[in-house]
């Protein structure tokens, strides 16, 4: 295309496939502002496009070229070079060839030219195409170059294109801290699985214990570290072919293929185990533990959303039940679970409703047999399963967090009833106990809760007794000790409740303001029957009173035990054998009898 032949520039209404005002991307650009012929073809060779440049030299009709053969614009003895050297050349991918050539133009003279000729690959669902571009004899030296970096660039940009493209769909599929895949990238490769042979597929999910004191204690860098950790050993634990997915926060599951049961259960074992090494964070070591609930398709249900969703089910079982466990999901189990999460629902509407009821149980003064305090305790009036025992809701309310709120009705509540005792003659001196959950205890606002409600209801804080348990002392010391603190500056009685299962030593009950020690009454039940419990109940009363403050035993229930306690030096017992919890009228009527 010499000089003065052809415009540069093709028009709108002479685009790729004839269609004006198509949206051009770099290629077609290229195609059209090329200052030489360019042509594609299929791979049978057949034109699907032609630019106006080539249209313009050899004098053809874009109408009468697109779908015919390209190798019949060349003479005979050229059209047997083409087949000859460039045909077996382009038959496969990125195959180039260059052949020396004439082109016959619409009027029938030939033209020398340089046809070039490259195969490109099927990319982005589009077919395969041979690009040919023609330069005339002449002008080959002028352009040659100048289309040779046009084609590099259109090139690096198409490839610079499907690698962000390609990098892109991988972050959206990837957790970008452990760098395993996310809930996105595990659908895809749950899936998968289920897709294969029918094989049983297992599905963990695995629930780091306690993440959060990391995070809170330590900050979420530690936190982040200890699960870079964890994501590691799982996928070092698990064999070729499995998935380790991160799904939440503190929340890992692993895909497999699994024979039956005791496979996902062994897994999971194995799993466990692999946490135990010790992780050294901050000059501290720590170990982790987990909670691991496993499922295994059937052949009858292998969808992902039920076996991921089973797997959960018996993770919160393996939590529920002591944690650092593995629980495998059965169907039964899984309706109790089910009810579970219903009855939550019922509690906090019942606890919205005014549903709790406090019963209170009397605490015995051992050398006189008065009645000095009670402990509240609560119950639950459902509205259809009737009056609930503690054992049926506060496990459900600490783990779903529940149980801030109705701790805070509790302790209303009893500050409430001890300020209408404390206005009674006959009971002016009775001291009421309310038992702190662990989250109660960690609440930053727990004080102003504990002073609001003593100035709301006018209660003498010497008559108010707050009870923590060992495991709540001991989960977090330093917070423990600076809230107990400042409770006892108002002039609240301390007590360490269920005392002997946990693992205070007698440093920390020196450390912290404590005014009693209650026995767990599981030493308690074994006096006159377990010289081993004896032996502990005894050495708590020692322990006591070595550092100044009550023994107070729970759960006596026969005269047996009490005259044990009463030759031990025990100040103070409460349990059956004197009264069971009574609501406040009924217990009033008790101290009136007595």
């Amino acid at each position: 295309m010499t000089a003065g032949e052809a415009p540069a520039v093709a028009s709108p209404r002479d685009a790729p496939g004839g269609t004006p005002g198509d949206a051009a991307g770099p290629f077609e650009e290229l195609f059209e502002d090329a200052p030489c012929g360019y042509l594609t073809t299929d791979d049978d060779g057949r034109v699907t496009r032609v630019n106006a440049t080539f249209l313009a030299w050899s004098g053809h009709r874009r109408e009468d070229l697109l779908g015919s053969a390209f190798s019949r614009l060349l003479p005979v003895g050229d059209r047997i070079l083409w087949s000859t050297h460039s045909a077996p050349q382009l038959g496969t991918t990125g195959g180039v060839s260059e052949v020396v050539a004439e082109v016959v133009a619409a009027d029938r003279t030939r033209r020398p030219a340089l046809i070039t000729a490259t195969r490109v690959p099927a990319r982005d669902g589009a077919v395969a195409e041979v690009r040919i571009i023609v330069f005339s004899a002449p002008e080959r030296r002028a352009h040659e170059r100048e289309l040779v970096a046009a084609l590099q660039r259109v090139e690096d940009s198409e490839n610079r294109r499907a690698a962000a493209e390609a990098d892109a769909h991988r972050r959206a599929l990837e957790d970008p801290l452990t760098g395993l895949p996310n809930r996105a990238g595990l659908s895809a490769h749950l899936e998968s699985a289920l897709a294969g042979p029918a094989a049983s597929v297992c599905v963990l999910v695995l629930d780091l214990d306690h993440f959060t004191v990391v995070n809170e204690s330590l900050g979420t860098a530690a936190g982040d570290e200890l699960l870079v950790t964890v994501a590691g050993r799982l996928s070092a634990a698990v064999r070729e072919g499995a998935t380790v997915a991160r799904l939440s926060a503190d929340e890992f599951v692993v895909v497999d293929r699994c024979e039956d049961v005791e496979r996902a259960r062994s897994l999971a074992g194995r799993l466990l185990e692999v946490l135990t090494v010790p992780v050294v964070i901050q000059g501290l070591e720590i170990v982790a533990s987990a909670s691991i609930g496993a499922a295994v398709t059937v052949p009858e249900d292998r969808s992902a959303d039920r076996v991921l969703h089973d797997a959960g089910v018996a993770m919160h079982r393996a939590k529920a039940r002591g944690r650092n466990r593995v629980e495998v999901h059965d169907a039964q189990r899984g309706d109790a679970v089910v009810d579970r999460l219903r009855l939550l629902g019922e509690l906090r509407r019942g606890i919205a409703a005014g549903e709790l009821r406090l019963h209170y149980q009397p605490r015995v003064r051992l050398h006189d047999e008065r009645t000095t305090g009670v402990e509240a305790l609560v119950r639950w009036q459902h509205p259809v399963r009737g009056l609930l025992p503690p054992s049926e809701f506060i496990d459900l309310a600490e783990e779903s967090g529940l149980v801030r709120e109705l701790g805070a009705q509790v302790l209303d509540t009893a500050v409430q009833q001890a300020a209408r005792w404390a206005r009674d003659p006959q009971h002016a001196t009775v001291e009421v106990a309310v038992n702190l959950s662990t989250r109660q205890l960690a609440d930053p606002g727990l004080v102003d809760a504990v002073t609001a409600a003593l100035t709301r209801h006018g209660l003498d804080p010497h008559l108010l007794v707050l009870e923590v348990t060992e495991t709540a002392l001991m989960t977090d010391p330093e917070a423990a000790e600076a809230a107990l603190v400042a409770l006892k500056g108002l002039g609240i009685g301390i007590a360490v409740d269920d005392f002997g299962t946990g693992y205070a030593s007698l440093t920390y009950l020196q450390r912290f303001p404590v005014d009693e020690l209650k026995i767990d009454r599981s030493f308690v039940s074994g006096l006159g029957v377990n010289d081993g419990d004896a032996a502990i109940v005894r050495t708590c009363v020692q322990l006591a009173h070595a550092v100044g403050i009550r023994a107070v035993a729970e759960g006596v229930e026969t005269r047996e035990q009490l005259d044990a306690l009463v030759e031990m030096g025990c100040d103070f017992v409460q349990g059956y054998f004197f009264s069971r919890p009574l609501e406040p009228d009924a217990l009033q009527e008790w101290a009136r009898s007595r």
